[in-house]
């Protein structure tokens, strides 16, 4: 084993050879062997080897292996200087070993030492992108769970940071290819860290690439197969799939395969459905996706089927008035209760599909349903007329912090709610009905109003919002959907008719 004094001669000796340090092969091999020396020699190792390296080609695996003996050395400060020369070796057809390599030294728990291992990546990226690909790839797809995790998310958080010249065509083609081999086999959490790499891809941003991503998550989220409400992975695989795919449609990159999955086989098995999270409305979680989708669709072959299973599920949430006994009052004990989480997503998901088959109540075969649901809504609209007020009512005069407290945050979310509903009811009450009002969910941002646009209307939430330009939100704007929290669903979205009725008169005569 070589000595201090030993490898800063041989280094000596390489250095002032300049061009002829090739003709040293026996110093360098001096220098390799300090890794099996003490803590100094190997500190001087880890710096001489690099440094040397390309102009010993034949001493290429022995240095390469020399230089990864030093990296996972029991002392930390030479295992950090070890790696911070790894990129060195990056040179030609080492390039995929050496990101193999750094792939694996992922898995550190030494922040310091991660970091370094991400500087290194980030290099050799630079160097030649395809390369290290490889490396990332093949331990993505073959190394230890640690090692393929960390992997995934270097792509997700580092991809985005290098510059144009070096994630070109062919590079984001490469990404491409090898990721669709990933997703063959991935978790739920994989699946959608590989969906912000895929569509972060400059390449993939254009009408014809989301068109791509929508097509591979129909294929992840198994559409083809029937849906299984009980098995809550299946559940869980339609949901997190379905959120991916929500910001990818457009006017141009349609949803009609997902909303057409939802309405024959999510629909009918609604209240059967096994929720993979606990505490998670499930039902409304699914009612929410669908509505988002439902502003996307393109011709539907199925149209009117999935209109009359939309409607029907809908009918479910719109309860006929309670019989009234001979004097007045009620004939059952109980008034039912008024969903209004759950019926803005179905209402607002009809009113989007009715636009394309506007005669689907005035059909004869419908005559008795259309009456039967005017009836329906004209009971719902007067125990949400009452809502409305008591809301206003009681949000009258707060500004700024006072809306913030978490009672008022659902008290604005429960107005937001019903101004929704009462605005689809009213286009519904038309003859015929009406399909041209426009709403913004209660759980998406408002739009703003445009200088010279109708200003809105009272009966809005805020107002009507504008219309959405035909291209759709841009790109960047749209974010990936994430389901609110429980409270308000469990606290206003079940509504007792008849108990907020008499509480709305007291009120009012006050």
């Amino acid at each position: 084993m070589p000595t201090v004094e030993e490898l800063y001669r041989n280094y000596g000796i390489l250095a002032d050879a300049t061009e002829q340090v090739g003709q040293h092969k026996d110093a360098y091999q001096v220098i390799l062997d300090g890794v099996k020396g003490g803590t100094k020699e190997k500190r001087l190792a880890a710096q001489f080897i690099p440094k040397f390296f390309k102009h010993f080609p034949e001493l290429a695996d022995s240095a390469i292996n020399a230089q990864l003996d030093l990296c996972e050395d029991e002392d930390v400060s030479i295992r950090r200087q070890a790696i911070k020369e790894l990129p060195q070796f990056a040179t030609g057809e080492n390039l995929p070993r050496v990101a193999d390599i750094l792939t694996q030294l992922l898995q550190t728990d030494d922040s310091a030492e991660f970091n370094l291992v991400n500087n290194a990546l980030l290099s050799i990226f630079k160097m030649d992108a395809k390369g290290t690909l490889g490396g990332l790839f093949s331990q993505i797809l073959q190394g230890e769970d640690i090692v393929r995790e960390r992997a995934i998310k270097f792509l997700s958080t580092k991809l985005k940071t290098l510059p144009d010249e070096v994630l070109t065509k062919e590079v984001e083609e490469l990404i491409l290819t090898e990721s669709k081999k990933v997703l063959e086999d991935v978790t739920g959490e994989e699946f959608v860290l590989f969906m912000k790499i895929l569509s972060g891809l400059k390449s993939l941003q254009t009408v014809s690439g989301r068109q791509q991503l929508v097509e591979l998550v129909a294929e992840q989220a198994d559409l083809e197969q029937t849906f299984n409400p009980s098995d809550p992975d299946c559940v869980d695989r339609l949901l997190q799939c379905t959120r991916q795919a929500v910001p990818l449609f457009s006017k141009n990159v349609h949803s009609t395969r997902f909303v057409t999955y939802f309405c024959e086989q999510v629909l009918p098995n609604l209240s059967s459905l096994t929720t993979p999270v606990e505490g998670l409305d499930i039902q409304l979680e699914v009612l929410k996706l669908l509505a988002e989708m439902s502003s996307f669709c393109g011709d539907m072959e199925k149209l009117e089927t999935n209109l009359r299973k939309l409607f029907d599920k809908l009918l479910e949430y719109m309860p006929l008035p309670p019989e009234e006994a001979e004097n007045g009052e009620n004939a059952g004990n109980e008034e039912p209760k008024l969903q209004f989480s759950y019926v803005e997503c179905l209402l607002y998901s009809f009113h989007q599909l009715g636009r394309k088959l506007p005669d689907f109540l005035t059909a004869k075969l419908n005559a008795e349903k259309l009456k039967d649901f005017k009836i329906r809504l004209q009971y719902f609209a007067r125990g949400l007329q009452v809502y409305i007020r008591q809301l206003r009512l009681a949000l009258q005069g707060k500004t700024g912090e006072a809306l913030k407290t978490d009672e008022n945050k659902i008290k604005v979310v429960a107005l937001k709610i019903t101004n929704n509903i009462n605005v689809l009811i009213k286009d519904l009450f038309h003859i015929p009905p009406s399909y041209k009002s426009t709403v913004t969910l209660s759980w998406k941002p408002v739009q703003k109003v445009e200088i010279g646009q109708k200003r809105a209307n009272e009966d809005t939430t805020s107002g009507s919002p504008p219309k959405k330009s035909p291209a759709g939100p841009k790109r960047d704007a749209r974010q990936i959907y994430n389901p609110p929290s429980g409270k308000y669903s469990s606290n206003l979205g079940n509504f007792n008719y008849g108990e907020r009725f008499r509480l709305g008169i007291s009120n009012m005569r006050d």
